[in-house]
């Protein structure tokens, strides 16, 4: 394995470790102090649910993306895949019956998408600060398969 890789490798298990480690807070209860660039967790009663990571925006931007109101279907897709979940709709679809646009529109759809960005309003949240988009991507995919995240699948939408 080339030298370097090997180097992020190494990286990953005390990475996960911190995070997992981290006492937990929730996004109202975010600390001022919270890291930009990082990978987060959400769980519910210990159990831990789904693993992102911040990208281009700061942790606090990508937290309202994934709870507020108003946010879509492409800037929740956690609430988006809660939402699937609840109303039995857990597979995607490209055709014009069952995809996000026409599920979007459904109202029983709407209610259960609004219910599960207030559910990520209130789970557990945990991070580790990581600026390098590279051991980003790498703990991302390396927390999901060892925490087995149910909504981590790395599918495109």
């Amino acid at each position: 394995m080339e030298r370097s890789f090997r180097q992020y490798i190494g990286a990953l298990d005390p990475l996960l470790k911190r995070l997992t480690g981290m006492q937990p807070v929730t996004i109202a209860t975010l600390p001022k102090d919270a890291p930009d660039q990082c990978i987060y967790l959400f769980s519910e009663g210990g159990r831990h649910l789904y693993v992102g990571r911040t990208k281009r925006q700061s942790l606090r931007q990508r937290l309202h993306q994934h709870s507020a109101d108003s946010s879509r279907h492409h800037d929740a897709p956690f609430a988006f895949k809660l939402a699937r979940e609840a109303t039995g709709n857990v597979r995607a679809s490209y055709k014009p019956k069952g995809s996000r646009k026409a599920l979007a529109a459904d109202p029983k759809f709407k209610k259960a998408f609004a219910n599960g960005k207030a559910r990520v309003r209130n789970m557990e949240l945990r991070y580790v600060a990581v600026e390098d988009s590279l051991m980003q991507t790498l703990l991302e995919i390396y927390a999901a398969f060892v925490l087995k995240t149910p909504y981590n699948d790395f599918d495109t939408h």
